[in-house]
C-alpha cells in the first residue's frame, strides 16, 4: 500500500505552523492599517523604469543583481560584496535560516518579534527557542546571552511594538553572541538610527532591510542584507540563480536614484504618526514608543476598560466599517493591543474619527 501525502513529507514541515500574512481585502472603500504598507505611490520614474524592461522580458535578469547591489553599497558605504539582494527580505530570512540554523544548530528569537523566524527555522529543519521581553520592551541582552545560539533573530525597531533598541545594547550581544546576530532592519528608514556602524566591527552581525516599507514597493519584492563579505558569499550559494525579477531590480534601482521623494514620504509618515499617537494618548491609550510606520497601543472602552475583550471589540467595530488593524491574541504582552500601520493624512482623519465615536459608546 502507497504512503500517503502526509507520510512523505519532512517531520519538520508536517509540524510547522505556515505564516499568516495580514488580512487583504477585496473590494474599494477599505482603510488598510493592518500590514504596514505605504500608504502612498511610487514617483512615476519608478513606473518608467519598469515599463522600459517589459521589452526584455525574454532575457534572464542580471543574476546576482549586481548594479543593485553596487548601489545599495555606495549609499551605504560598504563594498558590493558585502550586500545580497533577495526577493524581499523573508528571502534572505529564508537563506539565513538554511546555511546558518536547521538541522542541529540552535536558533533563538526575542518574543514576540516577527512571526516569520519560526516559521523559516523550521523549513530548515530547526527548532527556535524565544526568549520574552518584559513589559518595557527593552532588549534582554543578558537572557539572550545566557542561551548562546549559532543564530539570533531580532527586529529592530522591534515588531509589533515599534521600540527601537539602544545602539549600546545591540553591541553588547554583538560582542558577546558566538553566533550570528541578524538584525532585521525593516522598519529603519522611519527610526532615528541604524545598527549600521556594528558592521565595521563584527563579522558576526547581519542586517537585513526591504523595499517594501519605506520605498512602498512591496508587491515587486525587494530586500536586501548587509553583512561580511564571507557571510554574504555562504548566502550566495544557495541562493536561486535567478531570485530577483527583472521589473524588480529596475524598480529598486530608480526608487533609489528617488531618495529625496522617499524623504518626504517618510518625514509625512512621522509626522502622522506623532500626530495619531497624541490624539490616542488624549483618549488615555496606553503606547509603546514607536520607531516603525505603525502604533501599537492600548484602547480604553467608553466605560474606561482595557483588555484582550476590549481590543478584539474595537477591531470588529473598526472592520464593520471597513478600517483594517492588526492584532495578536496569542500573548499577554499583546492580547490587549492593536498594531496601527500610519496611512495617509486622510485615512488617519478617518480612523480617528471612527475611534471618537467607538469610545463614546456609539
Amino acid at each position: 500500500m502507497k504512503k500517503r501525502i502526509e507520510e512523505l513529507v519532512h517531520e519538520n514541515i508536517r509540524q510547522m505552523k505556515p505564516y499568516v500574512p495580514g488580512l487583504q481585502p477585496q473590494g474599494d472603500g477599505w482603510i488598510k492599517l493592518n500590514t504596514n504598507e505605504l500608504p502612498f505611490p511610487p514617483p512615476p520614474s519608478v513606473g518608467e523604469a519598469i515599463s522600459a524592461e517589459m521589452e526584455r522580458l525574454a532575457r534572464y535578469p542580471n543574476p546576482t543583481s549586481a548594479p543593485l547591489r553596487e548601489a545599495i553599497a555606495g549609499i551605504h558605504g560598504i563594498e558590493a560584496s558585502q550586500v545580497i539582494i533577495g526577493n524581499g527580505s523573508d528571502d534572505i530570512l529564508n537563506l539565513l535560516a538554511r546555511a546558518f540554523g536547521g538541522f542541529g544548530r540552535t536558533t533563538s528569537e526575542t518574543f514576540p518579534s516577527y512571526s516569520l523566524y519560526p516559521v523559516v527555522t523550521a523549513i530548515a529543519g530547526g527548532s527556535i527557542e524565544s526568549i520574552p521581553f518584559g513589559e518595557d520592551f527593552s532588549l534582554p541582552v543578558e537572557a539572550l546571552l545566557d542561551k548562546p545560539s549559532d543564530l539570533l533573530f531580532l527586529t529592530c525597531p522591534n515588531a509589533p511594538t515599534g521600540v527601537r533598541f539602544p545602539l549600546k545594547d545591540l553591541r553588547a550581544l554583538a560582542e558577546g553572541l558566538d553566533g550570528l546576530l541578524v538584525i532585521d532592519e525593516a522598519y529603519v528608514e522611519f527610526a532615528t538610527s541604524s545598527a549600521l556602524p556594528l558592521l565595521r566591527d563584527f563579522e558576526n552581525v547581519v542586517l537585513t532591510r526591504t523595499f517594501s516599507k519605506a520605498y512602498g514597493l512591496a508587491g515587486l519584492r525587494v530586500g536586501y542584507a548587509m553583512a561580511a563579505s564571507p557571510v554574504i558569499e555562504i548566502l550566495d550559494r544557495i541562493r536561486d540563480s535567478y531570485n530577483v525579477n527583472r521589473l524588480s531590480q529596475a524598480g529598486a534601482l530608480a526608487a533609489l536614484a528617488a531618495q529625496p521623494v522617499y524623504d518626504e514620504y517618510v518625514w509625512k509618515i512621522q509626522a502622522t504618526r506623532q500626530q495619531v499617537h497624541d490624539f490616542l494618548v488624549t483618549k488615555e491609550w496606553d503606547i509603546y514608543p514607536s520607531e516603525a510606520n505603525f502604533l501599537f497601543a492600548e484602547p480604553v472602552s467608553s466605560e474606561g476598560e482595557r483588555g484582550p475583550e476590549v481590543a478584539a471589540d474595537l477591531y470588529q467595530w473598526l472592520e464593520q466599517r471597513k478600517i483594517l488593524v492588526r492584532t495578536f491574541p496569542k500573548h499577554p504582552l499583546t492580547a490587549s493591543r492593536l498594531r496601527i500601520s500610519i496611512g495617509s493624512s486622510s485615512e488617519m482623519d478617518r480612523f480617528m474619527k471612527e475611534i471618537t465615536t467607538w469610545q463614546k459608546g456609539a
